[in-house]
């Protein structure tokens, strides 16, 4: 128990080492936005990897989500994101504070696109949200992936030799030489940067919304893998996970109208950010399931 309210248990395991005292500012930044903002506390708190979300109404009866989260590279865009779209494909800013990355959002229902039990219409949904949002130039102020791309070349010789299979250390550099290539070029969209299945939700005024974007200014192509390799059980259970893979890929290219050159390129960024990211913490194998897109798309 935190103070007077109880943080979830998953926030607790996330972050009770690396920030604990943003956990215990959490009570005092609840009731301070509740005073504020002029809410009542709806229901159960609830929470999602990084972020305090707690059911609200507005003093006009409206129902909301408010979101308590720390500030960093990825929230302190979000706002903007959101109000950078059109208002008809993400999910509404009722009210934030851009010092705290605190957010007030609209109430959507509690269904995703990963709730959905056709995977192949979840992909197509996914793919023409995609197609509208990813037409917007990134706003200013917003993180670009040039300066993601370029860390990541910077960090690959320090990383790529702690893989203990020589095949797969051949691979990353491959990917490597594919970022450095697509690199020069690296576009100027806004970028929701994971947007996968539970990342759509459903909603009174529209069918899906994209919800949680870590806004990034760059090419469309990057923004492919978060649907390749999100719901994996559906790709398994075709029989044939390559294919499925392949088929899956497609279908997002078919839909978004994105070059297939450049979508290769940037999701093999995508594979490498990962890698980079696995490996550092520890990994010494390069991940199944980032192995078998890996091998679907660039055998």
């Amino acid at each position: 128990m935190h103070g007077v309210i109880e943080i979830p248990a998953k926030l607790i395991r996330n972050h009770s080492v690396k920030a604990a005292d943003w956990l215990d500012s959490l009570p005092g930044a609840l009731e301070r936005y509740v005073g504020e903002w002029d809410l009542t506390v709806d229901g159960d708190l609830l929470s999602g990897e990084a972020s305090l979300i707690v059911p609200v109404v507005r003093r006009d009866g409206t129902a909301a989500m408010l979101r308590l989260q720390r500030v960093d590279e990825e929230s302190e865009s979000e706002a903007l994101a959101l109000r950078t779209w059109n208002h008809d494909d993400v999910v509404e800013v009722l009210e934030d504070d851009p010092a705290t990355s605190t957010i007030l959002l609209e109430r959507l229902k509690p269904r995703t696109l990963d709730d959905l039990p056709d995977h192949v219409e979840a992909t197509r949904i996914l793919a023409e949200l995609l197609s509208r949002l990813m037409v917007v130039p990134a706003p200013p102020g917003v993180r670009t992936l040039a300066d993601i791309a370029a860390g990541m070349i910077d960090d690959a010789p320090r990383i790529i030799p702690l893989l203990a299979d020589p095949a797969e250390r051949a691979l990353t550099w491959r990917f490597v030489a594919m970022v450095k290539e697509l690199l020069p070029e690296p576009g100027d969209r806004l970028l929701h940067w994971d947007l996968h299945y539970l990342n759509v939700m459903a909603a009174e005024r529209r069918p899906w919304l994209a919800i949680d974007p870590k806004p990034l200014a760059g090419d469309p192509a990057f923004e492919l893998m978060p649907a390749v390799w999100n719901r994996w059980d559906d790709l398994v259970a075709t029989g044939d996970l390559h294919q499925a893979i392949r088929d899956r890929f497609d279908l997002m290219l078919e839909v978004t109208g994105i070059d297939r050159e450049r979508a290769l390129g940037w999701t093999a960024g995508r594979i490498l950010q990962n890698i980079l990211w696995f490996t550092e913490d520890g990994d010494t194998r390069i991940e199944n399931e980032l192995a078998a897109v890996a091998d679907a798309l660039f055998s």
